[in-house]
């Protein structure tokens, strides 16, 4: 399957909030929909859910209109929505009967995500006796008890120790390689780089990078290295480069142990290397700098 969201604007009475965001995802490729708190995400998926109209733009599926409520969707929200006063089965059966599953498929589909998720002992308890983590387990059963063929995550990790976490990571990725098409939201950035081969950031309504992850990071690591000199602070080999070779770097961001620079071109490279040299500097530390996404994260959308 193949996503297309094309110039998908919104408006909530005389303001816009979605300035024309463009994005692709395609079955077996997860998309990593980031953004800081207010950007437009939930808006977004909103609308792709049909929860929300937009005021312009269309989005496809395969080339054609997308319609939600042909499809099994899996879907969940930052905002937790299930009945806490409800035993957890009981509510699961319930929700798996409105999204159309048949009496067998109720409790096979059940019981599997259950005790996929390890919470089949709390299946007769009410939801608000258990911790955060395992209602956090129950609404991933919920997310997934149909099978979905587009699933959502909005910060799915929430609330979960590192054991149920590496739970959920094995199933996202059978998800992903089982060819769904899988939309996943968080601000935790190392989660998205494990997940997502293409990412879509949106900041105060418009999309400001979208893309193959590789791809961007190469682009953002272009000419820039990382530096470390022998028993000198990272500030003082800032100091010291900013003295002696302007000529030849732009002064990027000084991090704990090193200092990130980047050359005013590639041929620079091999002039700055030849000087270090001249100049008997103690080098232990001379790299490619290779970007995180959160790198690029704050690059772009950070005050």
């Amino acid at each position: 399957m193949h996503l297309e969201v094309n110039n998908l604007k919104k408006n909530f009475g005389d303001k816009e909030v979605l300035h024309g965001l463009s994005f692709n995802v395609t079955s077996g490729k997860a998309l990593g929909l980031l953004g800081r708190n207010g950007a437009g995400k939930t808006t977004t998926i909103r609308i792709l859910m049909d929860l929300f109209q937009a005021n312009n733009g269309t989005i496809l599926l395969n080339g054609n209109t997308f319609k939600p409520r042909e499809f099994q969707i899996g879907y969940l929200p930052e905002e937790r929505g299930l009945y806490p006063k409800k035993k957890v089965y009981d509510q699961l059966i319930y929700l798996g009967k409105l999204r159309g599953l048949s009496k067998s498929e109720l409790k096979e589909n059940t019981l599997y995500w259950l005790n996929r998720l390890g919470v089949m002992e709390y299946k007769d308890k009410k939801l608000e006796t258990l911790s955060k983590g395992n209602q956090q387990k129950v609404q991933l059963a919920s997310t997934f008890l149909c099978h979905p063929e587009i699933i959502i995550l909005d910060e799915p990790f929430s609330g979960l120790d590192p054991v149920n976490s590496q739970i959920l990571k094995e199933i996202i990725r059978e998800q992903i390689q089982s060819e769904k098409l899988v939309i996943f939201s968080s601000h935790l950035m190392s989660y998205v780089e494990e997940f997502c081969e293409e990412i879509a950031l949106i900041d105060e309504g418009q999309m400001i990078l979208s893309g193959n992850l590789n791809t961007i990071k190469r682009e953002y690591g272009r000419n820039r290295i990382i530096m470390k000199l022998v028993d000198t602070s990272p500030q003082h080999v800032y100091d010291l480069l900013k003295r002696d070779f302007s000529d030849l770097l732009k002064f990027h961001e000084i991090k704990k142990d090193h200092v990130i620079l980047e050359l005013v071109n590639e041929n620079s490279k091999y002039q700055f290397m030849s000087r270090l040299s001249e100049k008997k500097m103690d080098v232990e530390k001379f790299a490619i700098y290779h970007p995180s996404l959160e790198d690029i994260f704050i690059e772009r959308v950070g005050e």
